[in-house]
């Protein structure tokens, strides 16, 4: 199964509406993926890159600083949905997460899902695609499988 998405972000220090905030800040880099770094999340998942597209989820997780070289984190997360067919279910995701150029594609790991997604394994592949000083937006791309 292929399902494709869109995370967007608002990114850390971007105010009071941000969905991205430090739960730790053990360093003062400028990357949020300073080692030793927790941060925390909880941002829209909508079906288009669109700021109005529909709102089909959340993406919902944590992350860590894990690089003494600052350039990632370990990131751990929920993908919940919230409306259409897979209402009530979600996919759990789990992998690292480069301080990269918009446009780099990376992989995690599906290690498992709830409701419809239940046994659930498989990987996503991100792509951040679109920037401003305050949004981030990645698309999405998850392979399913179930056991």
């Amino acid at each position: 199964m292929h399902l494709r998405f869109y995370n967007h972000e608002r990114i850390l220090g971007s105010g009071p509406n941000a969905t991205v905030v430090y739960s730790v800040q053990r360093t003062t880099s400028s990357s949020v993926s300073g080692f030793g770094n927790v941060y925390v999340y909880d941002n829209l998942l909508r079906a288009g890159v669109e700021t109005d597209s529909p709102i089909i989820g959340r993406n919902q997780g944590m992350g860590v600083g894990s690089s003494m070289a600052e350039n990632s984190g370990l990131t751990n997360f929920q993908l919940v949905f919230t409306v259409g067919e897979y209402n009530g279910s979600s996919l759990a995701l789990q992998g690292l997460f480069p301080v990269a150029p918009l446009g780099t594609l990376f992989e995690r790991a599906i290690t498992g899902g709830t409701g419809k997604f239940r046994l659930a394994r498989g990987y996503l592949l991100t792509t951040e695609v679109h920037s401003t000083n305050t949004t981030l937006t990645g698309q999405l791309d998850a392979y399913v499988t179930f056991r």
